[in-house]
């Protein structure tokens, strides 16, 4: 695959490490985040990085200008999946609603782009599509993403600046803990192209506000503020728009100077408990305090405790 030159995978997604927090940011501003697969690619690879680099020990996921993340837009970079033809603008896929090159009908931003996730549309011309081709698709792109962010073995905070959308706000609702601006909204945009949500949706939602309140949000497809995110226990604080970064800093800031392997085990109970019945969670947890109990950080704690004095984590 293949992006402009004004448009690299380093560029689209810039990347930083500050004081044990890696900073991954969303940068095409213009396309409102719009995810291509080359960008796709690129934020895998950085969850997957992050697993394994013991100087992280937090990752802060956000964007740059008024919108955090339209979907998925392969018109930014990349090749048309096969089955697609040329024509990605005639794809039906809702994860790229917020294109606001070719959005249509009466509202704004978000709420009216047409879908370009090439990845998952029927497409007009070119090869035939052959069934399977669509899950193939899907696993291999939007789930794949999302997965990177779930199984990423430190904690990662999201800091919403603007409209998530589609696939944008699964990408928000898979990170540990979600900060966002005032002027944010999220959008479970897929009923209003006639599509069932990719990218988890149906996975995340009903884990974070219950199935009645997720069908409500995936069956009208309303924009939600992120005071009424916050409200029904989408997210986890709103902040005003100028306070996001300081906030998401504090907050990553604190995670990465806590014991690492004790969170990345923590999160891995917490993310498996909803499929799994009492026993098999005694028994994770049961493995969990095992495998941690051989850590350093795990003595450190005990000893500080026993010393009363802070801990100091290494991350070990």
């Amino acid at each position: 695959m293949t992006s402009s030159p004004e448009e690299s995978p380093e560029s689209v997604v810039r990347h930083a490490t500050d004081n044990g927090v890696a900073w991954i940011t969303l940068n095409r501003p213009a396309a409102m985040n719009a995810i291509t697969p080359d960008q796709r690619e690129r934020l895998i690879s950085r969850f997957d990085d992050a697993s394994a680099d013991p100087a992280v020990g937090a990752v802060v996921l956000t964007a740059t200008g008024k919108g955090f993340c339209a979907g998925a837009d392969l018109r930014g970079g990349g090749r048309p999946a096969p089955g697609t033809g040329t024509n990605a603008g005639a794809s039906t896929s809702a994860g790229a609603s917020a294109d606001t090159r070719t959005g249509t009908g009466t509202g704004t931003d978000a709420e009216t782009g047409t879908g370009t996730d090439a990845e998952t549309g029927a497409g007009t011309g070119g090869q035939e599509r052959v069934a399977g081709d669509v899950a193939r698709l899907i696993r291999r792109g939007a789930q794949r993403l999302i997965a990177a962010v779930l199984d990423c073995e430190k904690p990662v905070v999201a800091a919403v600046n603007g409209t998530a959308a589609g696939l944008g706000a699964h990408l928000a609702f898979a990170c540990d803990l979600v900060l966002a601006a005032e002027s944010a909204r999220f959008i479970e945009v897929f009923v209003r192209r006639g599509l069932v949500p990719d990218g988890g949706g149906a996975y995340l939602l009903p884990r974070l506000v219950g199935p009645q309140r997720a069908k409500e949000l995936m069956f009208f497809g309303d924009a939600l503020s992120a005071a009424e995110a916050e409200r029904i226990g989408l997210i986890n604080r709103v902040v005003p728009d100028g306070d996001l970064a300081g906030t998401a800093r504090e907050w990553a800031e604190r995670l990465a100077g806590g014991p690492t392997r004790a969170i990345a085990l923590t999160k891995q109970l917490v993310n498996e408990s909803l499929g799994a019945d009492r026993a098999a969670a005694f028994a994770a947890e049961a493995a969990a305090q095992e495998i941690n109990m051989t850590t350093a950080d795990a003595r450190e704690g005990v000893r500080a405790f026993t010393e009363r004095r802070a801990p100091r984590y290494r991350g070990r």
